[in-house]
């Protein structure tokens, strides 16, 4: 039993029409990623030796997000659950094992619960298990009716049920587990004979207790993670829940929350213990935090690693790498492919894009650093600017270690300031400076003595 093959099909080829979306169903977010890939993490953990995945409208886009993790099937015309995983026979009709048929657009499944079904299915020796929910209000869901050894006896579709089923709160999901001939062998004999005119997977069902199988039911205890989302309601219901689930997985794990209710976090993002999170703070991405860090109030951040003992407020980063005991903000922008080492201070209105700060380095404030190599133990001025781009071409700025830059400094592209040179403040810099040098580029002053008067500005 153990050595049992696994196999998982992934229905994801509907348009889903009632999400009045441009964007494919299942590649709008949950937490920051697409609902189909949550499902395809998810299966991932099971120890399953192949996923198919079937695709049908805007099949390319679906294929690029998932390279790597799934294999495909076409279905070009939508003609039914059971027809969907009929296009999977050519990868795994002849395969023995047990087979996972899991909704595209249920991203809240969890994967101990697809392992506790698959379980069941093979402890019973049945043909199909199906994953079952207590719903409060199961209106407008398939019915679950059992016999009396609990097997199921058949699914009772809402508008067919008698009053007596009615009252049955156990409901299909949608997600089963199959023997995969007993699956592909039934599937060649489902009908299409219904008011749509389409192939349905519960027939399959059906199929099999009519041939004397077993299908058995696993009831999970948690009815959310069974949402199939269809609309932008359920997509906005599915994103409150799946934030919960991520923020408290942090709690639980060392992190501290001021706000839950208002902290959002990608489903892939990483947070060491003893960190605090303030509200309004969005993470997302692979972004990787520290531990002790301090993040937010308002802080955005994407695709980051941050070291330990790092604090960022009010501010925006980017695809970026922030060493440990830095201090960002309030109000600095981390642009992309910026590396900001240990110990650095970005302070308020201070943007840098693709730059390396070097360990103990300083932009206190109001100041533009791009396309700069800066070094350890620099102190730019209020104001200072990398002045990198000629209209055509960017071009470099290396300001080697211990450089003072003074007060609204320009320094233009290529130039390097050498280690341990000051910058008089107010001054535009546009050759080398050499080490240790003092650099004075502006006009000398001149005071004109009771020049005012000639003005005659006030008669």
């Amino acid at each position: 039993m153990t050595n049992m093959k696994r196999f998982s099909v992934i229905l994801a080829a509907g348009q889903g029409t009632r999400m009045k979306s441009k964007l494919y169903k299942v590649l709008h977010p949950v937490c920051g990623k697409p609902m189909v890939e949550h499902v395809v993490d998810q299966i991932s953990e099971l120890d399953i030796n192949k996923t198919v995945t079937i695709v049908g409208h805007g099949a390319e886009l679906v294929q690029s997000q998932l390279e790597g993790k799934s294999e495909f099937a076409l279905q070009e015309e939508q003609l039914g659950t059971a027809h969907a995983v009929m296009q999977a026979k050519n990868v795994l009709g002849s395969q023995e094992g047990v087979t996972l048929v899991v909704c595209g657009d249920t991203p809240l499944i969890k994967a101990s619960t697809m392992e506790a079904l698959i379980q069941l299915h093979q402890g019973q020796g049945a043909k199909a298990t199906i994953l079952t929910a207590h719903a409060n209000d199961p209106t407008g869901y398939g019915r679950i009716i059992r016999n009396e050894e609990g097997h199921v006896e058949k699914i009772v579709e809402h508008k067919d049920a008698s009053d007596e089923e009615r009252k049955v709160k156990e409901i299909n999901t949608g997600t089963y587990c199959f023997d995969n001939q007993a699956l592909f062998q039934a599937l060649e004999n489902v009908s299409n004979d219904n008011s749509q005119g389409e192939y349905y997977l519960p027939d399959v069902i059906e199929i099999l207790k009519e041939q004397g199988e077993i299908v058995s039911a696993y009831q999970t205890e948690d009815f959310e993670e069974t949402l199939g989302v269809n609309d932008r309601v359920a997509l906005s219901e599915a994103e409150r829940i799946m934030k919960k689930r991520i923020n408290e997985k942090h709690m639980r794990n060392g992190v501290t929350f001021i706000d839950s209710a208002n902290t959002y976090i990608g489903a892939d993002v990483e947070i060491g213990r003893d960190t605090v999170i303030y509200p309004g703070t969005v993470l997302s991405g692979n972004t990787i935090i520290g531990e002790d860090c301090q993040i937010g109030p308002n802080t955005e951040i994407q695709n980051c690693e941050i070291g330990s003992n790092t604090v960022i407020k009010q501010s925006v980063a980017h695809d970026s790498s922030i060493g440990q005991d830095v201090k960002i903000g309030p109000f600095a922008h981390i642009r992309p492919q910026s590396d900001i080492h240990d110990e650095v201070k970005i302070g308020n209105f201070v943007e840098i894009k693709k730059s390396v700060f070097g360990k103990g380095s300083k932009a206190s404030h109001l100041s533009y650093i791009g396309d700069a190599e800066v070094g350890s133990d620099v102190n730019l001025g209020c104001g200072s600017i990398t002045v990198n781009y000629d209209g055509k071409n960017k071009f470099l700025t290396k300001i080697e270690d211990g450089v003072f830059v003074g007060c609204n400094s320009n320094l233009v592209a290529p130039v390097t300031i050498g280690k341990g040179a000051y910058v008089a403040a107010g001054s535009t810099i546009t050759e080398d400076v050499p080490g240790e040098a003092l650099s004075v580029a502006r006009a000398r002053q001149v005071n004109k003595e009771n020049y005012v008067q000639k003005l005659n500005l006030k008669k």
